[in-house]
């Protein structure tokens, strides 16, 4: 298990002002950030090749949905959590079951949900 400080999470948001405040809260718990991705293709660029430990995904992406960057993710071994206002209702069934950060999130709720994923890495 990797622990939250030095941690490299991969961030993929579209909404500039949202991507801003989880990289303050990256920082803020010591991980190191990746990206962010604003678009489709440069998170699909970044999933396949970039050397990430996590990462944290939203689900509509500039109103394209995100799930081929999670398959890309998950196909490398890469534990992710999407961030969605849906919940888990903003999933396709294949992604059911996966760690969802419901937005508007605190600092404490991220932390939370990366504490999950660094456990699951090796």
């Amino acid at each position: 298990m990797k622990t939250l400080a030095a941690l490299k999470v991969l961030v993929v948001e579209d909404e500039a002002l949202v991507s801003m405040l989880v990289e303050d809260m990256l920082g803020d718990l010591g991980c190191e950030v990746v990206g962010p991705a604003a678009e489709i293709e440069e998170a699909l660029r970044l999933a396949g090749s970039a050397e990430i430990d996590a990462a944290l995904l939203d689900v509509n992406l500039g109103g394209r949905p995100i799930f081929p960057v999670a398959d890309a993710l998950k196909a490398r071994g890469v534990p992710f959590a999407f961030a969605s206002g849906y919940g888990e209702a903003g999933l396709t069934e294949p992604h059911k079951g996966s760690a969802v950060l419901q937005k508007p999130f605190r600092e404490a709720d991220l932390r939370r949900v990366l504490e999950g994923l660094a456990a699951q890495v090796v």
